[in-house]
């Protein structure tokens, strides 16, 4: 597989990563398709192993989705402002404390866009909290789901 080959599937999982932060974009399933045509292009076993615990990981995610309360993030004050910095938190603290970064790193996200808006440290607490009860647990399933796999894919194929 070529160097472009593996370049636009990297992108593919990022906007596919951009996509989970969007209601209404299927962001995990585009990381999944990014993988899945990958897989098809490498004739190394990596890859179909790579694919196979994507499809895992991935419907073991939808799972854990459909365990959590619906998002509601819309009526809790959410804005695509807070997406951006969540997600950017999450990419940032995945690759600085591997992979178990994503967790804090979306919730500190979230907080210093509150703390930026409201800017108080209890007001942005607060924020935080609602945020997360009304949706973000699910999308912080979903997006650390698709973060483990980006980074597992390049794994494979920087070691692989």
């Amino acid at each position: 597989m070529g160097v472009w080959e593996l370049l636009l599937a990297g992108v593919v999982m990022l906007l596919g990563l951009c996509g989970v932060l969007v209601p209404g974009v299927p962001g995990s399933w585009l990381v999944w398709a990014a993988v899945m045509w990958w897989a098809l292009l490498d004739p190394r076993p990596a890859a179909w192993f790579m694919l196979v615990g994507a499809t895992v990981a991935l419907l073991v995610s939808q799972v854990v989705r459909w365990a959590l309360p619906p998002r509601q993030l819309r009526t809790s004050g959410a804005t695509p402002r807070m997406a951006v910095y969540a997600g950017v938190g999450a990419f940032l603290g995945f690759f600085l404390v591997p992979v178990v970064g994503a967790i804090p790193g979306f919730m500190a996200g979230i907080y210093v866009c509150e703390r930026l808006r409201l800017g108080r440290h209890g007001e942005a607490r607060a924020a935080l909290r609602t945020a997360m009860r009304s949706g973000g647990s699910s999308v912080l399933a979903e997006l650390f789901t698709c973060l483990l796999i980006m980074g597992a894919w390049l794994g494979v194929v920087i070691w692989g």
